[in-house]
């Protein structure tokens, strides 16, 4: 029996450390080589529940091994690559309206090809479309009356995903063209679904009557082509092309409604944290710099294409487009130059 005078007192608890597995090692290499000091490196681990001793340890080791030092200078290789592209860069921003995204209603194809294809300059064509039958005609009615017995693949439950466009297989639905223009009609501003490039409802032998109201290309163009290089948009407004670049130069029509389009040059690359095939994590809208400061330094060109006007892509350009507007769009690649470009892009979905 106990004594009634005497506090008795629990056993003090086992403490449990976290295992440090290959795991950490490659998780400190990483951290080591964004130059996160070794000091916030074993502070956060130690957070994490890993023995004070072993993440010392581990850190020290880490700076001699020799897997780490090789790293450290491809490393050295990179950020002179880096530091290319930066001085690069600074040689076009210090061109006169370097922010600002010309507006012009003829361009010659001499140019054209010299000042925007091999210049990388964006630009929007104001008067191209002035033939088009599709600046008569199409409109979500239109294309309800015309197309609604179609079946049409959309992405939908985009709201759920904030990586939407990178799992953009996971989204595809099929549907009756008709209830989805309905749908975009009556559910108002959203991004929750939208009928991107990725429907290839142009290739449908049903939809062949879009590309008869399709008027002049730009001279640079090849119409042969059009049929297999051409798509087709539709959707609310409120709908947003996440911050990503293409691989190939693009036409962009926007033939009712709106788009806001923001540019970054390709040689930014470096400070958009391209973890991934060729999208970044930025929203442009409202960057978080807390997890991407280096974005802070990024210049971006700004304009908004009105119905009737023409967005021509440079090759690599990053860009992120949102629909201010109910919006019916058609885009070509149909360049009679070389159009096909290699990228040798990431896959690490973790970073």
């Amino acid at each position: 029996m106990n004594h009634p005078l005497v506090k008795l007192t629990a056993a003090p608890p086992t403490v449990s450390y976290r295992a440090l597995d290959d795991g950490w090692r490659q998780w400190i290499a990483e951290n080591r080589l964004r130059d996160c000091t070794s000091q916030s490196v074993v502070a956060t681990m130690i957070a994490a529940g890993v023995h004070p001793h072993d993440a010392h340890i581990s850190v020290m080791q880490m700076e001699t091994n020799p897997i780490y030092l090789a790293a450290r200078r491809h490393q050295e290789l990179l950020r002179k690559l880096e530091s290319v592209v930066a001085n690069q860069q600074r040689l076009w921003q210090s061109a006169p309206g370097y922010a600002t995204v010309e507006k012009r209603g003829e361009v010659s194809p001499e140019e054209f090809l010299e000042r925007y294809v091999r210049g990388s300059r964006p630009l929007v064509l104001t008067n191209l479309t002035a033939d088009w039958p599709a600046m008569k005609r199409w409109s979500p009615d239109y294309m309800k009356r015309r197309f609604g017995h179609l079946n049409v693949e959309i992405q939908c439950g985009r709201n759920s995903d904030a990586r939407y466009e990178e799992n953009k297989l996971d989204h595809r639905d099929v549907q009756l063209f008709s209830d989805f223009v309905d749908r975009v009609l009556k559910g108002g501003p959203t991004n929750d679904y939208y009928m991107t490039a990725n429907n290839e409802a142009l290739r449908q032998p049903g939809f062949a009557p879009l590309l008869d109201d399709i008027g002049t290309l730009p001279a640079i163009c090849d119409r042969a082509q059009l049929s297999r290089s051409s798509s087709f948009w539709f959707g609310p407004a409120g709908t947003i092309t996440p911050l990503h670049h293409d691989t190939l130069m693009l036409f962009h029509t926007q033939v009712v409604g709106r788009k806001r389009w923001r540019f970054i040059s390709p040689l930014e690359t470096p400070k958009l944290y391209n973890f991934n095939g060729v999208f970044s994590p930025i929203d442009v809208d409202k960057p978080d710099l807390s997890r991407f400061p280096l974005f802070a330094d990024v210049t971006m060109l700004e304009v908004v294409v009105e119905a009737g006007e023409t967005v021509f892509l440079p090759l690599g350009w990053w860009h992120q487009v949102t629909s201010l507007d109910v919006s019916l769009s058609f885009s070509y690649s149909n360049l009679g130059i070389p159009n096909q470009f290699s990228y040798a892009n990431p896959t690490m979905t973790d970073w």
